[in-house]
């Protein structure tokens, strides 16, 4: 009798269902009291090799975007832009970069697998977008021109893990995200969009098509070839939008990927960077990664290893505890990596195990919250030990999901896969940035899609909105457009709400009735400590009603008495009778 191969694969994931593996990741088939239906073991680790998929871009632009601040490579120079000019200076950053390839790949196949393992959840996780870009280029600045240095930055990256771990531990995380106005929310995330559009069409990091303005003008048309920009006004002298390297970008990264994702691709990022990645090697073009300068050639010859790993002798535990000169900064960028992680990663969380279909409506949560949270705070701080920003979960995770993915398998099936990307470091180093450009603008642009979640009906809403929309991109910091946003809504929301009050209602703004509903008492459960001190609380007044002296002075019940009744022979369903006790006075003494 012949085999079918559809006969084997059947077969083969009904075996790995009744083994162990099937069991503790509870496929169906494997008799767990909550066996998710659905679930097969190749199924699980094709939806992991599509999350991969769709997250490999991290790889390059993380790598591209956190080297901008040259690490913890030195330079006296007091304008850091002259840095570049410097021989020395590029070489090391140049290898901060390679590092930073390796130091991505591990992190997100480390915190995959972690994060699999303990939650049986399918969401990988990686160095997040939009936070990457907050540490490289408003907190350690361009060549380390920002407020603090990068090992004191990845300080405050590594304490952000620990608070969360306390946060997550007492229920505080899931539950502080609650007070936050949503359109808050949504406005940060479409800031954060913006800000990395900007990125995606600067020089440094993308495709050239904008560049710092001089004077009257914050921004510029470029597009210019490098050699082109004036180095003091950093304008184009001439030569607007004729960079082969932008058009290369354009068509061969942006419009590409664009049409694939219209087709729901599922490679459409990968297959846009690695093919602008492909015609920018070969060398004595005009648009080569690999020109004939000393950098050129130092680039080249890693690219010809192919298959390499770095030892990561620049970013490795790279921390600098020495904050106390940097109090108020630190502090600063503490607080919006708390603010922006609390927003980004607890809301990919919730959308993506609402995506599987696991959250209870009870109360709003998911099973093993409180591990996921944990683990996700863990990954933070051994991020910072690896010299990355913070890791996040992935909204990419939602292609491994779409695919069938329910368990842990695929998240732990895409960590296996970033694992072996260390490897081939080599190659991912040697992704140039106007290859992973257009990703950063595409990916800018599914971030502002949150634009239209906000409340634009009432001024106390739009307003706060737009300003955090506003000052995100042009302030080039995520901390002072939510700084700006969330004290513009505590201002006017104050304002409007005392004259409410105290003309009796009868003063009122225009669509005072389509206001977003906000108060301080978030919905849901309350952190457990909370939980458990009013349940101490209620037990006691319990105790104090159900004695005789509180209640009833003749001894009798002091609660209803509930009974259930078994049915007669008919077998109707079950019948409850409540009887309440009579009530009594207690009675005086004389």
């Amino acid at each position: 009798m012949k085999i079918r191969p559809a006969d084997l694969v059947a077969r083969f994931n009904r075996r790995v269902a009744t083994s162990f593996i099937g069991h503790f990741f509870r496929l169906e088939g494997s008799s767990h009291a909550k066996e998710i239906n659905g679930t097969t073991f190749l199924k699980e680790l094709r939806a992991g090799a599509t999350t991969f998929a769709a997250m490999t871009y991290i790889i390059a632009v993380n790598a591209s975007i956190i080297s901008q601040t040259g690490g913890p490579c030195l330079c006296d120079e007091k304008n850091r832009v002259d840095c570049d000019k410097i021989e020395s200076y590029v070489m090391c950053k140049e290898e901060v970069r390679r590092d930073l390839v390796t130091a991505t790949s591990a992190m997100a196949g480390l915190a995959s697998l972690v994060f699999g393992f303990f939650t049986n959840l399918p969401i990988a996780l990686a160095p997040g977008m939009g936070l990457n870009a907050y540490f490289a280029f408003q907190v350690v600045g361009y060549n380390g021109s920002g407020s603090i240095p990068y090992g004191v930055a990845l300080t405050a990256v590594f304490t952000e893990g620990l608070i969360f771990i306390f946060l997550a531990l007492t229920g505080m995380r899931q539950w502080l995200v609650k007070l936050i106005p949503s359109t808050i929310k949504c406005a940060t995330g479409a800031g954060i969009g913006l800000f990395l559009t900007e990125i995606g069409l600067s020089y440094s990091s993308g495709i050239g098509a904008i560049t710092g303005g001089w004077n009257a003008t914050p921004l510029a048309i470029a597009g210019c070839p490098v050699d082109m920009i004036n180095p003091e006004t950093q304008m184009c002298e001439g030569g607007i939008m004729t960079s082969p390297k932008l058009w290369t970008a354009i068509f061969a990264g942006g419009l590409l990927t664009t049409y694939l994702m219209a087709f729901r691709v599922k490679y459409a990022f990968i297959i846009g960077i690695g093919f602008v990645s492909i015609l920018s090697w070969p060398r004595n073009t005009s648009i080569t990664y690999f020109p004939n300068t000393p950098e050129g050639n130092s680039r080249f010859e890693l690219f010809r290893q192919v298959v390499s790993v770095n030892p990561m002798k620049h970013t490795l535990n790279a921390l600098d505890w020495d904050v106390g000169q940097h109090g108020t900064k630190f502090a600063l960028a503490l607080f919006t990596f708390l603010y922006v992680d609390i927003i980004d990663a607890t809301a990919t969380m919730f959308s993506m195990v609402r995506f599987c279909g696991v959250v209870d409506d009870r109360d709003g949560d998911f099973p093993r919250s409180t591990i996921a949270y944990c683990c996700d705070a863990a990954s933070i701080s051994i991020s910072a030990l690896f010299g990355c920003s913070p890791v996040t979960a992935f909204i990419e995770s939602g292609a491994g999901i779409a695919e069938g993915g329910r368990t842990g398998l695929t998240a732990m099936t895409t960590g296996l896969l970033f694992l072996l990307t260390i490897l081939f470091g080599p190659i991912f180093s040697s992704v140039p940035p106007w290859a992973t450009g257009p990703a950063l603008i595409l990916v800018g642009c599914m971030m502002a899609r949150q634009i239209t979640e906000i409340n634009w009906r009432y001024i106390g809403d739009t307003l706060p909105s737009f300003v955090v929309i506003a000052f995100v991109p042009f302030s080039y910091s995520v901390a002072y457009g939510i700084i700006a946003g969330m004290f513009l809504y505590t201002a006017i929301n104050l304002m409007i709400a005392l004259t409410v009050r105290l003309s009796g209602g009868k003063l009122e703004p225009d669509n005072y009735d389509m206001k977003e509903y906000w108060t301080w008492k978030a919905p849901g459960r309350k952190p457990w400590f909370v939980r458990a001190f009013r349940n101490a609380t209620y037990a006691a007044k319990d105790m104090d009603r159900s004695s005789p002296q509180a209640f009833n002075t003749h001894g009798g019940p002091g609660c209803e008495m509930v009974r259930v009744a078994s049915s007669d022979e008919r077998k109707d369903e079950p019948r409850v009778s409540v009887s309440l006790p009579v009530p009594t006075l207690p009675r005086f003494s004389r």
